[in-house]
């Protein structure tokens, strides 16, 4: 890649192919280039906000020909810095924030077609118009869109019974570094027509072509939906209710959350309005959905009874309205902010065999008290997909900023020893996030060498100038 972005000639070109309206100047672009964490801190020479897959294709190829570097923009929310461009490289950011149509549902094939700068919640709404759901469900929704969900390959809530975004994909439409249209969108459950390159694109984080646009799948809208918050004695008890439930009521598990006391502390203390479900305290805590036919309830509640006498589940509450549902719900998804408000000072996004997810828990609590055993650790996610978010706090009483000021390599420490953890139980230490630019190092040092070296002949074949989000998974 060239070291120096071309200046008026480039410029000029760039604005005869998306007008005015379509690049913005860096200096007062400022929000493209902070994650949504404000972690990170990125810059670029231009923004580029094209309107079709014909202007996208137009703009990648000029890049190509100039070794011109992009990096691509959705949303805005994705966890590892996959958009933000923080080694100072010269690159334009491509933004498909203009391209957000929906562009077709179908009723008889249960898709629907749409641009890769639809926000999610606007796809489901979309879809709720047709009598039909669409199943990814993420904290995100009413900011992240379809290009970065299909580039990252969300996971989510819903993962349990719907997969995660490639499993709720039929087709892509993908723009290659050298600006040629890979059309492959279309209803067709079955095609055997060599390479499923569908997949080769989801989850490459734009390492090796733009999404413009997508098929997804669809699906009925379920007659009845039944919400419970459970309480446990342990993480191993919570699996003992997720298995029994999938024995009795099958995919119609949507969701199964796990929380700890730490986390639901946090929840009632930052947001006092949510309150505590429980009279008497628990230790760990399940958010159940299931959804289907009419009666789904009654299963569930029946399966609750069974581990009620078993003393698996110790006490439950079940939600009598949508506005209970969502009050509980609340207490999961407004994670992320009472860990804020608290000053988590690390996350983790690791997944493990469902199996492993009470080892994984005991050892990775271990693992933070040798380094520190005054650390705070609020472990929580979708145990039913085996995705546990590890969030660590400074001792109590002290603030965040001191305590990382005092120990300076701290967050390389948890991270290392997160990771560790997260090998030995034969896990991922990317379960939903991607690799973006935060995990390189760690996808060299934990990940499969072969699969590597067979990533990266992949990305030199398709992408030999490297011009497709430089500096993105592959570290060096």
């Amino acid at each position: 890649m060239a070291d120096a972005l071309p200046d008026t000639p480039f410029l000029e070109r760039i604005n005869s192919i998306v007008g005015s309206a379509g690049w913005i100047d860096p200096t007062r672009a400022d929000g493209y280039f902070v994650d949504a964490r404000n972690r990170f801190r990125g810059d670029a020479q231009l923004v580029v906000r094209p309107s079709s897959t014909n202007q996208v294709s137009q703009v990648v190829a000029l890049c190509n020909q100039c070794g011109v570097g992009l990096v691509p923009y959705g949303g805005g929310t994705g966890g590892s810095a996959g958009h933000i461009d923080f080694e100072r490289r010269k690159i334009i950011v491509l933004s498909l924030e203009r391209m957000n149509a929906i562009r077709s549902v179908s009723q008889d094939n249960d898709t629907i077609d749409v641009e890769a700068g639809c926000v999610l919640v606007n796809v489901k709404e979309a879809a709720r118009q047709h009598n039909r759901c669409f199943g990814l469900s993420l904290a995100s929704e009413g900011s992240c869109t379809i290009g970065g969900n299909l580039s990252s390959n969300a996971g989510g809530i819903q993962v349990l019974r719907y997969g995660n975004a490639r499993d709720m994909c039929l087709g892509v439409e993908v723009v290659l570094p050298d600006g040629a249209i890979l059309k492959n969108t279309g209803a067709l459950r079955k095609d055997n027509t060599g390479y499923d390159l569908r997949h080769l694109m989801i989850g490459s984080e734009g390492t090796l072509g733009i999404i413009t646009a997508a098929t997804l799948k669809l699906f009925p809208v379920p007659k009845e939906i039944a919400t419970v918050m459970c309480a446990f004695p342990s993480p191993g008890a919570a699996l003992a209710l997720l298995g029994d439930l999938r024995n009795e009521v099958g995919e119609a598990v949507t969701a199964f959350e796990l929380m700890s006391r730490f986390g639901m502390d946090l929840a009632t203390r930052h947001f006092p309005e949510l309150g505590d479900p429980f009279e008497q305290s628990h230790s760990w805590f399940g958010l159940v959905d299931v959804e289907g036919h009419i009666g789904i309830g009654a299963q569930l509640e029946g399966v609750l009874e069974r581990m009620f006498s078993s003393g698996i589940v110790t006490d439950a509450v079940l939600a009598q309205s949508g506005k209970q549902r969502q009050s509980l719900w609340n207490l999961r998804e407004l994670a992320y902010e009472y860990n804020r408000q608290e000053g988590v000072i690390f996350s983790s996004d690791t997944s493990v065999p469902i199996a492993e997810v009470e080892n994984f828990i005991a050892a990775v609590e271990c693992a933070l008290a040798g380094i520190n055993p005054l650390l705070r650790v609020n472990c929580y996610g979708h145990v039913g997909d085996g995705n546990i978010h590890v969030n660590v706090f400074p001792p109590k009483g002290v603030a965040r900023s001191r305590f990382l000021l005092v120990n300076p390599t701290i967050q390389n420490e948890l991270d290392i020893a997160i990771n560790e953890t997260t090998a030995s139980c034969g896990g991922s230490i990317s379960a939903e996030h991607g690799i973006g630019r935060v995990k390189r190092d760690a996808l060299l040092k934990f990940g499969d060498p072969v699969k590597q070296a067979t990533m990266r002949a992949i990305k030199a074949a398709i992408d030999p100038n490297n011009i497709m989000n430089p500096g993105a998974v592959f570290a060096n």
